[in-house]
């Protein structure tokens, strides 16, 4: 039987994702702010060109930076929360010696 995650209990799992979400919500602000220096930069460097060279810019810079947030954020509610423990290791010592072949 597997054990049971701590993100079970209600409460426990309520704070977990009101942290992810609080990360979630800095790391947009922290991606904004790096959005308008780098068109900044471009602009400094390049001139009024192509708007699209912007959009793509600013699009490419947020999906980059919102989907690290978004899974290193997950790393660490699984991390943090102790759902990582919960796991059920059916291969035990077996992988382990498996991966020590290889080497």
């Amino acid at each position: 039987m597997t054990p049971r995650s701590p993100l079970d209990d209600p409460e426990n799992a309520a704070h977990a994702w009101a942290r992810y979400r609080w990360l979630m919500k800095l790391m947009f602000g922290i991606t904004s702010v790096t959005v308008v220096i780098s068109l900044g930069f471009l602009y400094w460097r390049n001139g009024l060109v192509s708007i699209h060279l912007y959009i793509a810019t600013a699009l490419g810079v947020t999906a980059a930076m919102m989907l690290m947030a978004a899974l290193m954020g997950l790393v660490f509610l699984s991390s943090g929360t102790g759902h990582d423990e919960a796991i059920d290791d059916r291969l035990g010592d077996q992988a382990k010696d498996a991966w020590e072949e290889l080497d």
